[in-house]
């Protein structure tokens, strides 16, 4: 028995799944998804560790700057 079968609103409700995610993606920049897949997996955690380092920093900075 498929899923079909068991519950013929499945296919309704895999319509208004697609019709949200439809939504969604046209605010999202597929161009900085598709450069970052094109680096290879060590330089995606390089590219990461700079991101952490920068937060880490503003956040001092923020933290300094408060006192």
């Amino acid at each position: 028995m498929t899923a079909q079968q068991r519950d013929p609103d499945s296919s309704k409700d895999a319509d208004s799944i697609d019709a949200v995610i439809d939504l969604y993606k046209k605010d999202i920049d597929r161009t900085l998804i598709r450069e970052n897949l094109k680096l290879s997996v060590q330089q995606r955690f390089d590219k990461f560790a700079e991101f952490m380092k920068l937060a880490d920093e503003l956040k001092r900075a923020g933290k300094a700057q408060r006192q």
